[in-house]
């Protein structure tokens, strides 16, 4: 980015958005161990830079560790991420395992990897957490791949379900958070660009053609597109749901419903004949006012 001030004003912007995500789901509080997962992508160093702004300024203290794991892919720049970090003065933990020859042993040629990757990865963070004191640990998600993961498992599991942004891990130990919740794809990817973050390319990811998930990505590029702001819709639905108006009976006791019975209006009421109604642009943010930052 050119001018330094529209970067200034990308940074404050996403600033916010981080801290309101962090208010509206109390991701973090006073002594908080945070293991910031680092990639070297753009998602998990625009995470990082925004949570170090914030710890300088948020009204709890909070520690910051960042961890990368070296997965030991073929030309891997090792040195670049510890220097990085050793220049910006966090602590960190690289740790070094080979699960990419694990990947690649197990997976056969032309199937996704992601998915063995990924149980891998998640088994090396818990571990690293533990072995550092960690009860938080916090993953560089935003709010498009909150969006893609919805559809995906829509299109392909069958199931209304999506990343949440916060979330116990299965043996209770550790809470995930996903401070970049509230942040467009499109404006992390501005603020990587002006930081001119050291971005280390996944090969073993993106080498990989035909992934379902990038066929949802290009989905709703096309949508947004042709109908600016529909990420942002779908992410605000997440937010206001509708159990009556839904199917699944273990959410809402369609078995029990008889004549005479009332529907709470905070589910919707009786609009089945009703037309849907469509949020303005400008009242689709579902952020509110409260600012971690300035509170």
């Amino acid at each position: 980015m050119e001018n330094s001030k529209n970067l200034q004003r990308l940074k404050k912007r996403l600033e916010g958005d981080v801290g309101r995500a962090i208010a509206d789901y109390n991701m973090i509080e006073h002594g908080d161990t945070l293991l910031v997962c680092i990639s070297g992508g753009k998602d998990s160093y625009a995470m990082l830079s925004l949570l170090m702004a914030m710890q300088q300024r948020a009204p709890v203290d909070f520690r910051l560790i960042a961890m990368n794991l070296d997965q030991k892919q073929p030309g891997f720049p090792a040195d670049v991420l510890p220097n990085y970090l050793a220049g910006l003065g966090v602590e960190y933990r690289i740790v070094e395992q080979d699960t990419y020859s694990i990947v690649k042993e197990k997976i056969p040629e032309g199937k996704t990897t992601c998915s063995l990757c990924s149980r891998l990865r998640r088994g090396v963070i818990y571990r690293t957490a533990k072995e550092l004191g960690a009860n938080k640990i916090a993953l560089g998600h935003h709010r498009d791949d909150i969006v893609h993961t919805l559809f995906l498992n829509l299109l392909f599991g069958g199931k209304l379900k999506a990343m949440p942004p916060k979330l116990v891990t299965d043996d209770g130990a550790h809470v995930v958070i996903r401070p970049l919740a509230y942040c467009g794809e499109n404006d992390v990817a501005k603020f990587a660009r002006g930081m001119e973050f050291p971005i280390i390319p996944c090969n073993l990811c993106g080498s990989q053609k035909n992934l379902q998930r990038q066929k949802v990505r290009e989905m709703m590029a096309d949508w947004d597109q042709r109908y600016p702001g529909r990420t942002e819709s779908v992410f605000t639905a997440l937010q206001n749901i509708v159990p009556s108006h839904l199917a699944d009976n273990n959410l809402f006791d369609f078995k029990g419903l008889r004549v005479g019975s009332a529907l709470d209006q905070m589910d919707g009421g009786d609009i089945v004949f009703d037309e849907p109604q469509l949020a303005d642009k400008a009242s689709l943010s579902p952020f509110g006012t409260f600012n971690l930052i300035s509170a």
